[in-house]
């Protein structure tokens, strides 16, 4: 199960403050660069133990105000067709717009679950200035101040309502998601695949909305693929398909077990495609990347190793993955893909047993144990796999608060020497255990 979360609403009425408060950031996932603005606004946020991912479409919103009806419109339609719940932001400092009344009619017609949320309450005397909001016709209203937080607790409760921490398609069978920007070949890797040998196609009832997993069988291979690639693109898309592809590919992440990530040789890794990689990170994913249209690089820059450095420098910390230069026009590399992709699905699964766990990483703790803080000394006592989707590793000691992030980096680089865990992001906890 997918939760997507859109923030909605016409300009200026907080929108992205409420994004930032959401995600517990003043940025999304990247520093913010020039030229990058609009690719920053979706993240990653949790309440209530219940993750979900946040957009803020302000952020794909380009012009003047003049022209910002017909672009509200697009985002809020496109935001509708693809988000579990959204977020409708208005202001009390302004009270009732035309625009809102525009936005709340087009959300009355979905279907979706809309909460109402009037924001910049940031007094006692504002608090009873939400009347006129009741005739957007939304029900209950949620009174907030994004920029103190006040109110948010209570929208958030309502925004976890109903959500699932359960997959919809359950099954042992790999969820394939193919992601990156527009005009990277994804179309082309997918029509390859599918065209490679009669495949059989099994659409699952009770999937989420209109994401697709086709299941592909051949050559040894069985998983599921989840098509982003826009092999049934709606006609509205071609309006904006820089936020759309964004929808898509949120969507792709969250279902899917492994993403095959792929990038364009002839430019290099961008900001956007870090934002993709970031997302997929932070749903703890496998991920596997395509350095694609490696045909098309000029001859004096066809390093693979000097481009595969230059690529891990960019994403570290994690940065545990495998890289694979193809080609899909030439169908160089494809199987090698699916076969690594099918291999990182198996890192992300297994469990390492307690026994091994100990016998392994306890002579190296020992070897270089936590540095002491303050007079005290970090003692490391039993280390265990949580059960879990992806691997989660718990190191019981008698100070966790003490164990800080370098140490964190030795033990999670110790973990993946000795253990197969490429392409896999993992969580580690340290916890209390007392003599």
């Amino acid at each position: 199960m997918s939760n997507i979360v859109a923030i909605v609403g016409r300009p200026n009425v907080g929108k992205s403050t409420l994004f930032n408060r959401l995600t517990e950031s003043r940025k999304a996932i990247v520093d913010e660069e020039s030229g990058v603005t609009r690719d920053r606004h979706y993240g990653k946020a949790e309440w209530a133990g219940f993750p979900y991912t946040v957009i803020d479409t302000g952020g794909f919103i380009k012009g003047s105000d003049d022209v910002f009806e017909g672009e509200i419109r697009k985002q809020v339609l496109l935001a509708v067709e693809e988000a579990d719940v959204i977020i409708f932001v208005v202001d009390v400092t302004t009270g009732l717009t035309d625009l809102d009344e525009e936005v709340a009619r087009l959300l009355r017609k979905s279907g979706k679950k809309i909460l109402l949320a009037v924001n910049k309450v940031d007094n006692n005397k504002r608090q009873f200035e939400n009347s006129e909001f009741y005739k957007l016709g939304l029900g209950d209203i949620y009174n907030v101040s994004a920029i103190s937080g006040s109110g948010t607790g209570e929208l958030l409760d309502e925004v976890v309502k109903g959500f699932s921490t359960e997959e919809d398609v359950e099954t042992d069978i790999p969820k394939i998601a193919i992601v990156g920007q527009p005009n990277v070949g994804k179309s082309s890797f997918l029509n390859t695949l599918l065209g490679l040998e009669r495949t059989i196609v099994t659409p699952i009832a009770g999937t989420t909305r209109d994401t697709i997993y086709t299941r592909y069988k051949g050559f040894g291979f069985d998983f599921f693929l989840i098509d982003t690639a826009g092999l049934r693109r709606k006609a509205r898309v071609k309006e904006d398909i820089e936020f759309y592809s964004v929808m898509r590919t949120i969507r792709a992440i969250e279902e899917s077990d492994v993403c095959i990530i792929m990038i364009d040789a002839t430019l290099g890794l961008t900001a956007q495609d870090i934002n993709i990689y970031s997302l997929a990170e932070k749903n703890k994913k496998g991920i596997v990347l395509l350095v694609n249209k490696w045909d098309l690089v000029e001859p004096e820059k066809k390093n693979t190793k000097k481009v595969e450095e230059a690529i891990r420098e960019k994403l570290a910390p994690f940065n545990d993955i495998p890289i694979i230069f193809t080609s899909v026009i030439h169908k160089q590399r494809i199987h090698k893909a699916l076969e690594t992709a099918l291999e990182v699905f198996q890192n992300r699964k297994q469990h390492v047993a307690t026994s091994v766990l100990n016998k392994i990483m306890l002579p190296l703790i020992e070897n270089y144990p936590p540095p002491a803080i303050k007079g005290k000394y970090v003692k490391i006592k039993y280390i265990t796999q949580l059960p879990g989707r992806n691997p989660h590793f718990a190191f019981f000691c008698n100070l966790p608060q003490y164990v800080k992030d370098p140490y964190r980096r030795y033990i999670e680089n110790q973990l993946r020497e000795n253990f197969k865990l490429s392409g896999v992001p993992i969580s580690i906890h340290f916890r209390p255990k007392n003599d």
